[in-house]
């Protein structure tokens, strides 16, 4: 018997980016939607393209970009919103328009302050509108979770007849239990007398920790559309995680009557990726992409993985991404390898100078360690991209002691706004003291509420990865560096979040307006 397809929606690159802190410029937006691409993921919700002028670039950058995959923007259900959206779109080879409006009770009467059928009368004029722009509308029901169901039936039948082909379920608050919820997708689909006519979906937010669950309930009750994100990142606690929707579907085809057409072997890549960009670390124990995932500690189980592997494992580490094939360089790599390996990983430079430059800081980084692997090259093409930019704090030198018995020093040498300054600061560590002394130059009155270190790949000549992330006035930005030694890599995350205050880039998230 044929099974059904189940749509993969990625929307890491929207709801994803309202994590406090995940902001990503439009160049890494671009790294991720390729690498979305490669996974073959169905449709990729680039953004919210009226929340800023950044949002509509990047969503328009990625629109005109990707081919494979159809790329979405969000929109309220507004005549501007939706306008703005299909501007944005306008270059994509598939585009959709993903308009929304708030359904229940408490964001009804509350937030929008509109009786039941105004909602209804603002969903149909939104989607009509959308479909003057194009074919592809998807129409959410904002607060699904807490809405009433015979409601729900009246907007979703109207807004189908309007010409919405995919209709979405939100959990927004992450409210909803699996039985519950499986049970509103399943009368959802009875009681709508024209719901044969469209795909239902789901997004569910993992507030209550059941985001997969009750999206995987939903699923067996009939929905074929899951909107979820690498990592389960988002706003919150999150959304429904893409890699364990897909591996669940995938492991436990007894139970579930649908494929998808996700490249796996892409999942860890991508994830590392995911991670490296948005600064937020995978926990060890995380399903699928954890560096425990696949790990075993215990005498018993190692002697039994060791004599048949699925004594202990569901699931081959191979099958999403751990271990496989992946070209190292090294010190001896030429160039060509290097920009054939950028290539293969959808990393492309502006300009040539930029590609010499990063070029350059890989023979660096070489000679310093033995080999380079796909991790260390996303690491240093951030970071050469940073360094390119016009940035108004550069790491000039620094120089950090530490000795046991002794209060830690360092001095700090930046250029700011072109003018060579140094300090030197005492600190509890060799890392304290350098931010103390990179404040005594910047005086940013900014408070630091994360700092994370992480070893990109294994080994003692491993990168180090640093996040910094500071608040300003209610202002949380995100800083990233990357260097063999920990106490530059700390510096150049700390620059890095001080220019991106300096540059002065307001970011409007969706969920600042109302979201889905």
């Amino acid at each position: 018997m044929s099974k059904d397809r189940l749509i993969i929606f990625d929307t890491t690159l929207r709801d994803g980016e309202q994590s406090p802190g995940a902001t990503m410029d439009q160049d890494e937006k671009l790294r991720i939607a390729r690498a979305l691409e490669r996974m073959q993921v169905d449709v990729i919700e680039a953004g919210f393209a009226i929340a800023s002028q950044g949002d509509f670039r990047s969503v328009k950058a990625i629109a005109d970009t990707v081919r494979e995959s159809t790329i979405c923007s969000l929109a309220r259900a507004k005549a501007a919103d939706i306008d703005r959206a299909a501007e944005a779109l306008a270059g994509a080879e598939s585009g959709r328009i993903h308009t929304f409006i708030a359904t229940s009770p408490i964001h009804m009467q509350h937030k929008l302050r509109l009786e039941p059928d105004q909602v209804i009368e603002h969903a149909v004029a939104a989607v009509k509108h959308a479909r003057n722009h194009m074919g592809d509308v998807e129409f959410s029901c904002e607060d699904a979770g807490r809405s009433e169901t015979d409601f729900l039936c009246r907007i979703i039948e109207a807004v189908i007849d309007a010409g919405a082909r995919t209709i979405n379920i939100p959990d927004t608050v992450g409210y909803a239990i699996p039985e519950q919820f499986g049970d509103t997708i399943g009368q959802l689909l009875t009681r709508i007398p024209n719901a044969d006519k469209a795909v239902f979906s789901v997004h569910c937010h993992n507030d209550l920790g059941l985001a997969v669950a009750n999206s995987l309930a939903a699923v067996q009750a009939g929905a074929r559309q899951v909107e979820c994100t690498i990592n389960g990142l988002g706003e919150r606690a999150g959304n429904a995680s893409l890699e364990e929707i897909v591996m669940a579907v995938k492991t436990r085809q007894d139970l579930f009557q649908v494929d998808t057409g996700i490249n796996a072997r892409e999942i860890v890549p991508t994830s590392k990726m995911v991670s490296q960009i948005t600064g937020f670390p995978v926990q060890p124990n995380k399903a699928i992409v954890g560096a425990n995932a696949f790990a075993h500690e215990s005498g018993i189980h190692q002697d039994g993985v060791l004599k048949h592997r699925e004594t202990y494992e569901i699931m081959s580490a191979e099958d999403v991404g751990w271990h496989t094939n992946r070209m190292v360089l090294g010190k001896h790599s030429g160039r060509a390898a290097f920009r054939a390996r950028l290539d293969e990983l959808g990393i492309v430079f502006a300009s040539e100078a930029a590609m010499n430059e990063a070029f350059l800081r890989f023979k660096d980084l070489a000679d310093k360690k033995h080999e380079v692997f796909d991790e260390d090259l996303q690491a240093l093409v951030s970071d050469t991209k940073r360094a390119v930019e016009q940035e108004r704090f550069k790491l000039v030198l620094l120089e950090a002691s530490a000795r046991t018995g002794e209060t830690p020093q360092a001095r700090i040498v930046m250029s700011i706004d072109g003018t060579e300054q140094d300090a030197t600061a005492t600190g509890a560590g060799p890392v304290d003291a350098a931010f103390k002394a990179i404040e005594q130059l910047a005086d940013s009155h900014s408070t630091l509420q994360l700092y994370s270190v992480n070893a990109i790949t294994a080994g003692t000549d491993s990168q180090g990865e640093v996040t910094v992330r500071l608040e300003k006035g209610g202002r949380i930005v995100n800083g990233h560096g990357a260097d063999v030694d920990i106490i530059t890599a700390s510096a150049k995350a700390y620059l890095n979040a001080l220019n991106h205050f300096a540059a002065g880039v307001e970011k409007a998230h969706p969920q600042a307006v109302e979201g889905v």
